[in-house]
């Protein structure tokens, strides 16, 4: 009887525990989340699978939170090796559509736009410049 009224316990205290994972792991924190309303405009990928792989985003937002420029940085995919840019521009500004690799990642018309840069180096080191083309 004593055997019996351990498994029970054992089985409640399981199935509490898987409950909570499979809760946890639904309800995370997203982009969506974000105060700032963070709508991304243009994308690009570099093709080369074998070396560096790039990510550049342009981005509008409606607010200019530092913690959440970051936050959304961290969300978007980075490879270890890789590079990942994310220009961000105030809502209702021109935003570039079609970026580009390389160090220029947009036609230069767009840059007195850019309010800020997230980028994170192959090694992972994170930086928010304000202003970067000033």
């Amino acid at each position: 009887m004593r055997n019996k009224k351990t498994n029970i316990v054992l089985c409640i205290l399981v199935f509490v525990l898987i409950a909570w994972m499979v809760k946890g792991t639904f309800t995370q924190p997203g982009i969506d989340k974000l105060k700032s309303d963070f709508k991304e405009v243009g994308r690009y990928r570099n093709e080369n699978n074998t070396g560096p792989i790039q990510y550049v985003f342009s981005v509008s937002v409606r607010d200019t939170i530092s913690k959440e420029m970051v936050t959304y940085g961290n969300f978007q995919p980075h490879h270890k090796g890789g590079n990942t840019k994310v220009y961000f521009f105030l809502e209702g500004s021109n935003v570039p559509k079609n970026l580009t690799s390389g160090n220029v990642n947009f036609d230069p018309e767009f840059n007195k736009s850019c309010i800020a840069l997230y980028e994170k180096s192959p090694v992972g080191i994170v930086s928010l410049k304000k202003d970067p083309f000033r």
